[in-house]
C-alpha cells in the first residue's frame, strides 16, 4: 500500500461508480480530488464526493478536460476506464499540459490498442496467438484490427459467407473506428474468456496479480467476472500468467494491464486476444483475492515509485464474484430502460461500487451501468451463494434493471457447474422469474393496508412503519383476492398460501410464504380507481403490479391498441399515417436507443387512428406513440 500521498491533486475524467472509486482510495492517500461533470450530471453522486467540480460540456471533450484540471490545480489525471482511457491522444494532451498522466505511455496504448501490432508484439513475446484464417479451417472469425466490444465482428461458416461477412464487417469498423482494417482468425465455437491482471513500473519491474474468469458474457459484453477461474488446469494457468508477464515486458508496460486470452473448450489451447491499456471494471475481484488496492497501486506508478511488492508477496485467498447491474429490461430483449428510481436499496454483506441512488434520474445519455456488487467467500461455492443472497436483497424501484436475471444466472445450475462459455448466453434463453410469490406479497400487503387506516404504513411512497408480529395471513390469488387475516391465508383459483410478517419498514417486507423466507422491497400507492397499485422487488426482478397488470414484462402494446415506447430514445422512422389500414404485427415504426434499434409493430389488424410522433421525436418509456382502431367484424 501507499503510505504517503505521491500527488496533491487527482483529477478523474470519468463519471458514475468509477470515479467514486478512485476519488475512495484518494481520500485514504490524502489526495484532494476533482470530479469533472456536465448539466445532465450536476447534482450526481461522483460530483458530491469529490473535494472539487468543474463543469465540462462533454466528458469525451479532450481538450475541455485537460483544461478543467489545469483549471483546479490538479496535478494527475486519472481516466478510469471508457471514455478517454485508452486514448494515446489525450495521455499526450495531458503530458504537455504539464499533468501527469495516470495510466501507459500513449505508444504502448497505441501499440496494444490495435489487434494487429498487438498480435504481432505478442508473437514476438513468445505468446500463443489464435491461428490466422489461412491456417484454420471453418468456421472463422473477421475482426476490427482497431476496435472491440463486438463491433466489426462476423462469424464466417462456409466459403461463399467470406466476401460479404467481410464487406459488412469493414464497413461497421469504419463507421465505428474509422479504420477499416480487418483481421481473419480461427473461431472457437465454445471457449472461455481468461484474462490476466497486469502491473509494470518505471523501474523495469512486471508482476501478475492472477487470473479472471469473464466467460459468462452476451454478445461479447462481460455480465459475470470471478477470480481465480474455475476451470484452469496448473498447465493452462502457468501459460497465461507467464504469457502476460512476457508480453508486459516485451512492450515495456507501466501501470495497470489486463491480457485477454481464448481458452479452446474443444483442444484446451489458450490463444492471446487482446491487452486492455487500462484499469478494467471486473478489477475489484482481483482486489478482492489479492488484498491489493490497485487504484493506489497505479497511483504508485504513475508518480514513479517502484511496485512495492513482487511477485512472491502475491498469494490468492478465496473467491471473488462480480455481477454488473445495468438498466435494461433483461426479459424483454434487453432493452435500455431510463427515468427515475423511486426506491434503491443496496445488500449488506457485499461490496456495493454505484452512483445510483433513491429519487435519482436514469438517461440514456451515459453507460447503462448502474452498479456493481461483488462478494468474496472462502471457495467459489461460498462466494456464489453470497451474491445470491446479495442479489436477493438489491432493490431498484421505479427502473427496471437487470438484477432479477442476474440471480435467475448466479442461481443456475449452469453458473454452478462452470459450464457457461464466451456464447452461451447468446445460445440460452435463462428463464424470467416466477411472479407467483410476488403477487401472494402484493395481496398480502393490499389486505393489510385495506383492513388499517394507517397512513404512515411502510409500503406508502413516502414510507412506512408497521410494528408488532401479526398472525400469519393466508392469501388468495385469483382476481378477487381473499384474504384471511386472522390466520394468514391467501389462495386464488384453488391455490392458497400461507403468509407470516418477520418485519415490515422503510419499504422492506420480510415475510415467510409456505415456509420459506422472503425479501421484498415494495412500494403501494392508492390508484385513481381507490384501489391500491403495487410495484415490489423480489429476488432482485422489478414487478408492477398496476393494471394493466404488466408482470410478464413491460408490453409493447395494450388492448386497447395504443402502442408505448418499449424504452426511452429517438424515433428515426415513422412508416404510417393516420387513416392507413395495417396488418398484425406491420411495423409502424422504428425507434433507437443506447445504439439499439427496435420495431414497433400494430398489435393487431385495423386502422392507424393516432401518430403521435414524427422521425427525430425524443420520447420517454412507455409513451404513446401510435394507436390501432380494430377493424369491424
Amino acid at each position: 500500500m501507499v503510505e504517503s500521498a505521491m500527488f496533491e491533486s487527482v483529477l478523474v475524467a470519468n463519471r458514475g461508480e468509477i470515479a467514486r472509486r478512485v476519488f475512495r482510495t484518494c481520500r485514504e492517500l490524502g489526495i484532494r480530488t476533482i470530479a469533472i461533470y456536465t448539466a445532465l450530471d450536476a447534482d450526481a453522486p461522483h460530483v458530491r464526493d469529490a473535494d472539487e467540480a468543474v463543469e465540462v460540456a462533454s466528458y469525451l471533450d479532450a481538450d475541455a478536460v485537460v483544461s478543467a484540471a489545469v483549471e483546479a490545480g490538479a496535478a494527475a489525471i486519472h481516466p478510469g476506464y471508457g471514455f478517454l482511457s485508452e486514448r494515446a491522444e489525450f495521455a499526450r494532451a495531458v503530458a504537455k499540459a504539464g499533468l501527469t498522466w495516470v495510466g501507459p505511455t500513449p505508444e504502448v496504448i497505441e501499440q496494444m490498442g490495435r489487434k494487429d501490432a498487438a498480435r504481432e508484439i505478442a508473437v514476438a513475446a513468445g505468446v500463443p496467438v489464435v491461428p490466422r484464417g489461412e491456417d484454420s479451417p471453418y468456421p472463422l472469425l473477421v475482426k476490427a484490427a482497431a476496435g472491440g466490444g463486438g463491433k466489426g465482428m462476423r462469424i464466417v461458416r462456409a466459403p461463399e459467407e467470406l466476401d460479404e461477412a467481410r464487406a459488412a464487417a469493414a464497413r461497421e469498423a469504419l463507421s465505428a473506428f474509422g479504420d477499416e482494417t480487418l483481421l481473419i482468425e480461427k473461431y472457437v465455437e465454445r471457449g472461455r474468456h481468461i484474462e490476466v491482471q497486469v502491473f509494470g513500473d518505471t523501474h523495469g519491474d512486471v508482476i501478475h496479480l492472477f487470473e479472471r474468469d469473464c466467460s459468462v458474457q452476451r454478445r461479447h459484453q462481460k455480465v459475470i467476472e470471478e477470480a481465480p477461474a474455475p476451470t484452469l488446469t496448473d498447465e493452462q494457468r502457468d501459460l497465461v500468467l507467464t504469457s502476460a508477464v512476457a508480453l508486459a515486458k516485451q512492450v515495456g508496460y507501466t501501470g495497470a494491464g489486463t491480457v485477454e486470452f481464448l481458452l479452446d473448450d474443444a483442444t484446451g489451447e489458450a490463444y492471446f486476444l487482446e491487452m486492455n491499456t487500462r484499469l478494467q471494471v471486473e478489477h475489484p475481484v482481483t482486489e478482492e483475492i489479492t488484498g491489493v488496492d490497485l487504484v493506489a497501486l497505479q497511483l504508485r506508478v504513475a508518480a514513479g515509485e517502484p511496485l512495492g511488492v513482487t511477485q512472491d508477496d502475491l498469494r490468492v485467498d478465496g473467491h471473488a464474484i462480480e455481477v454488473r447491474v445495468y438498466a435494461e429490461d433483461a426479459f424483454e430483449g434487453f432493452l435500455p430502460q431510463a427515468g427515475r428510481t423511486s426506491i434503491v436499496r443496496w445488500p449488506s454483506g457485499a461490496r456495493v461500487e454505484h452512483a445510483l441512488e433513491s429519487e435519482q434520474v436514469v438517461s440514456t445519455a451515459y453507460d447503462p451501468m448502474l452498479a456493481k456488487i461483488i462478494v468474496h467467500g472462502a471457495d467459489r461455492e461460498e462466494a456464489r451463494a453470497a451474491m445470491v443472497k446479495a442479489l436477493d436483497t438489491t432493490a431498484v424501484l421505479g427502473l427496471t434493471t437487470n438484477t432479477g436475471f442476474l440471480r435467475v444466472l448466479a442461481a443456475s445450475d449452469a453458473f454452478r457447474d462452470a459450464e457457461i462459455d464466451t456464447a452461451w448466453l447468446d445460445r440460452n434463453d435463462v428463464p424470467a422469474p416466477d411472479a407467483d410469490v410476488p403477487r401472494t406479497l402484493v395481496a398480502w400487503i393490499s389486505a393489510m393496508l385495506s383492513a388499517v387506516s394507517d397512513t404512515t404504513t411502510p409500503f406508502r411512497a413516502d414510507g412506512w412503519r408497521l410494528a408488532g408480529s401479526p398472525a400469519p395471513t393466508i392469501v388468495d390469488l385469483d382476481r378477487s383476492v381473499t384474504v384471511d387475516r386472522l390466520s394468514g391465508r391467501v389462495a386464488s383459483d384453488g391455490v392458497s398460501h400461507v403468509v407470516r410478517q418477520i418485519s415490515a419498514a422503510d419499504h422492506v417486507l420480510v415475510a415467510v410464504v409456505d415456509g420459506v423466507r422472503h425479501w421484498a422491497a415494495v412500494v403501494s400507492t392508492s390508484s385513481t380507481t381507490g384501489g391500491r397499485v403495487a410495484e415490489i422487488v423480489h429476488q432482485g426482478q422489478r414487478f408492477d403490479l398496476s393494471p394493466p397488470d404488466r408482470v410478464a414484462g413491460a408490453a409493447a402494446h395494450h388492448s386497447d391498441g395504443a402502442v408505448a415506447a418499449k424504452m426511452p430514445g429517438t424515433v428515426i422512422d415513422v412508416r404510417v399515417q393516420v387513416s392507413d389500414q395495417v396488418e398484425e404485427g406491420q411495423v409502424l415504426g422504428v425507434m433507437e436507443a443506447m445504439k439499439m434499434e427496435v420495431s414497433l409493430r400494430a398489435p393487431f389488424a385495423g386502422t392507424v387512428t393516432v401518430v403521435g410522433v414524427g422521425a427525430g421525436s425524443q420520447v420517454p418509456l412507455g409513451a404513446e406513440l401510435f394507436v390501432v382502431s380494430p377493424d369491424a367484424e
